[in-house]
């Protein structure tokens, strides 16, 4: 730890609402200083203008110190027991010397204006080890919304020196095709009893997932576990061959009994070794920094379009026009579109 780092961590200690400067946040966050990070990335789930100007410094000064950790997306059906999954998985991954930021996404913080809390204590265990990182990720009050924060979240959980990353979502909906273009691996939880599940979950997400792993193969439950593996398995030959070359393993596993859990780490190397031998890890990392980039262009510009008091006046008075059926719903997006403010 050079001086500069020294002096931050001593000024934190004595002044809790120390305002630090970009160049403080970036050797805050390279010294693994936790506070620092946390209040980094506060700054980049927020929405003032000052505080994303600064935060894109910060993410500037960070990223020649990330991407070299192993990104991996869980999600999961209702029920299916994702946080004892996590904490099992992330226990083990821990006692084997791995730092792990934990993600969490929550698509109904929309409504409440929050996020999974709740992960925090649900996951005693795992949030007082001191190799791992838990943040929720709220979807509301950011530019971007969640799917750009998570990014950018990553980029500094990888800088402070994580070298696995969960990005963990709630259930099975529109974040799971957003956690997808964040990682490098994808897990699906799933329950047994595979032909309800089947019936409820959407292709694209099955076809996502680089591993389906049955929940709670435990006690009772060990016989249907194995017959959903099968229809797991029979089903996934359906789907066309993925990009990324690599054949989706369907697995059994109890976070509550410990079984499993070692050859799911395994199973995730074999992974990441198919894909550095043909070349796909760099060719995804690429691709999805390019989608990124193409995502915050709309995300900005949708923000700066409903920023304009003028224009909003305008939207106003054609969403009464087309309730009251004056003018179809598309022509009136394409007035509002080529009006010239």
């Amino acid at each position: 730890m050079n001086n500069l780092d020294k002096n931050i961590n001593i000024n934190f200690r004595k002044v809790r609402k120390h305002k630090f400067t970009v160049k403080e946040y970036v050797a805050g966050i390279l010294s693994q200083n936790i506070t620092i990070l946390s209040r980094a990335i506060t700054l980049i789930e927020s929405n003032l203008s000052s505080d994303q100007e600064i935060a894109g410094e910060i993410i500037e000064g960070c990223l020649p110190y990330s991407g070299n950790s192993c990104r991996i997306g869980i999600t999961g059906v209702p029920g299916v027991g994702k946080s004892t999954f996590i904490e099992t998985f992330g226990t083990y991954l821990a006692k084997l010397g791995r730092k792990l930021a934990v993600l969490a996404i929550d698509p109904s913080s929309q409504q409440s204006k929050g996020s999974i809390l709740g992960d925090k204590t649900r996951m005693e265990l795992l949030s007082a080890n001191k190799n791992v990182y838990i943040r929720p990720s709220p979807t509301s009050g950011t530019l971007g919304g969640v799917a750009r924060t998570t990014r950018e979240t990553i980029i500094l959980c990888e800088a402070a020196g994580f070298d696995t990353i969960f990005i963990e979502t709630v259930g099975v909906g529109q974040s799971e095709t957003a956690v997808s273009s964040l990682v490098d691996f994808f897990m699906l939880l799933m329950l047994s009893g595979a032909g309800d599940e089947l019936q409820g979950i959407k292709r694209g997400i099955m076809e996502l997932a680089d591993a389906i792993i049955i929940t709670k193969a435990d006690a009772d439950n060990i016989i249907k576990a194995k017959i959903a593996k099968q229809q797991y398995k029979q089903a996934l030959h359906l789907f066309p061959p993925k990009k990324n070359g690599y054949i989706p393993k369907v697995m059994t596993a109890s976070a509550i009994e410990n079984i499993g859990i070692s050859e799911i780490w395994d199973t995730i190397l074999d992974f990441f070794k198919t894909v550095q031998e043909n070349n796909y890890f760099v060719t995804n990392r690429k691709e999805q920094i390019i989608h990124w980039l193409h995502e915050t262009i709309i995300e900005k510009l949708k923000s700066d379009f409903y920023k304009d008091s003028e224009r909003m006046k305008e939207i106003k008075s054609l969403e009464k026009k087309a309730v009251e059926g004056q003018i179809s719903p598309f022509r009136a997006a394409n007035k509002i579109i080529n009006c010239k403010l």
